[in-house]
């Protein structure tokens, strides 16, 4: 089993992260929208929200690290080639990946600033909610105090962002199904098995 990626398949640290960030992402999304959707801001329901904020938190610091370990990776390595399809077809799969690459960017980074712009993050408010990241450290904050104009805007570019990542994941999701069970060529296994 290669370690590194070739030009034919992927590696094992590449399938590794792929995987990895796949089940963290899928997870956070589900997470995110059932704190916001399904608890909303019932009186009764705010100390789970605030409990499972803060686990939010900080896997999203977790994604953000694979990402950026994972973009690394990928530009110290070759890339196997696109199968089949046509020029546009490689275009929009590079498209695709740039995308994806860019939410898992921006998503952890917004919900961080959304999170430190907070009025719960500012230090005389009644309830002060920090930034903990599996209770172990604190992240850095550029907002010492709250802001609500600033949390609603890193909130909207958050929610658009997750928003944005579920379209393309479906994108994705269905490109690989058509590659296996369409075209019938080796893209779906080069990422399982590489």
């Amino acid at each position: 089993m290669a370690f590194r990626n070739t030009a034919e398949t992927w590696g094992a640290l590449a399938r590794a992260l792929h995987w990895a960030m796949a089940l963290l992402i899928l997870g956070l999304l589900a997470l995110g929208f059932y704190m916001v959707e399904l608890l909303g801001d019932a009186p009764d329901s705010m100390l789970l929200r605030l409990e499972l904020t803060q686990i939010h938190k900080s896997f999203g610091v977790v994604a953000f690290v694979l990402a950026v370990v994972r973009m690394g990776w990928r530009w110290m390595n070759a890339t196997p080639a696109v199968l089949g399809g046509s020029h546009l077809m490689a275009l929009m799969a590079q498209m695709g990946h740039l995308a994806l690459y860019a939410c898992m960017i921006v998503l952890p980074v917004s919900g961080w600033l959304m999170a430190s712009a907070s009025p719960f993050n500012d230090p005389d408010a009644f309830f002060v909610v920090k930034n903990m990241v599996f209770g172990l450290f604190e992240l850095p904050d550029p907002f010492p105090r709250g802001d609500e104009a600033l949390t609603e805007f890193f909130g909207a570019v958050h929610f658009y962002a997750a928003m944005t990542l579920m379209v393309i994941l479906t994108l994705h999701i269905a490109a690989a199904l058509k590659h296996h069970f369409v075209d019938r060529d080796t893209v779906m296994r080069r990422m399982i098995r590489g």
